[in-house]
């Protein structure tokens, strides 16, 4: 089935992009500001991806895909970084509406303390395992990042809809390493990870799913800043209760 991968990008869009329309969200008028945020932030994924699938650390099963490449990578995964940080932030959004981005876990610094200590000890145990280790220096750094020059008020909200977010992602990311397949649609060198599976899925792509729509929300985040106006009207129009 060669547009099972593009399947699976268009499912995890479908819901959010038409729901975007809903009078309570209207995300779609952040569109000039969420667009910008999500292809800046699929650079270095793209980058990245297209590095690693060179070097064999992961793979694709072609006869789950369309046959179109770009930079040495399928059509589809390019897309799912489009695709997925769409899905994730228009959630996102809809709890920024509801709980506003003042809201706050009371635990907010001890949550990024056990990301940040559990996240090093992993790269510095499998230093030499690329996934591993680069997405453990990617998510120490970016979390540094945030918590000490940043500083963002949004991140409490960050994390508490990341906890929803992890079940479609073991959805999406249980289809594409195999869940229910003869075959993985993405495939992954253990020598190059930690061998550690959460059913089909690399213990690391928790952590390399979390960087990327940490980065995601960072840059959206940082335009919606960039226009407090607008954004206070947008407020005012999908205000709730």
């Amino acid at each position: 089935m060669n547009f099972l991968y593009l399947l699976v990008d268009l499912g995890a869009i479908a819901v959010p992009l038409l729901f975007s329309f809903h009078p309570k969200i209207q995300l779609y008028k952040r569109w000039h500001l969420l667009w910008p945020a999500i292809i800046l932030s699929l650079i270095p994924f793209v980058i990245w991806d297209s590095y690693f699938t060179k070097i064999a650390v992961w793979g694709f099963t072609p006869k789950y895909l369309v046959g179109t490449y770009l930079f040495g990578l399928p059509i589809e995964e390019i897309l799912f970084f489009i695709c997925i940080p769409y899905a994730c932030l228009f959630t996102y959004y809809c709890f920024r509406i509801y709980f506003g981005t003042d809201y706050k876990l009371k635990n907010e610094n001890l949550i990024t303390a056990i990301f940040l200590c559990f996240t090093l000890a992993m790269g510095v145990t499998f230093y030499d395992h690329y996934y591993t280790s680069w997405t453990a220096v990617g998510l120490v750094a970016f979390l540094l990042f945030l918590r000490f020059i940043v500083k963002p008020r949004w991140l409490s909200l960050f994390y508490f809809s990341h906890m929803f977010l992890l079940i479609p992602f073991f959805i999406v990311n249980g289809i594409l390493t195999g869940s229910g397949l003869d075959e993985p649609v993405v495939w992954y060198n253990n020598a190059e990870n930690m061998g550690i599976r959460i059913f089909t899925i690399p213990f690391e792509d928790v952590f390399y799913g979390m960087l990327m729509l940490l980065l995601n929300t960072f840059l959206f985040e940082y335009l919606l800043s960039k226009y407090p106006v607008a954004e206070k009207e947008n407020l005012e129009t999908v205000s709730v209760g």
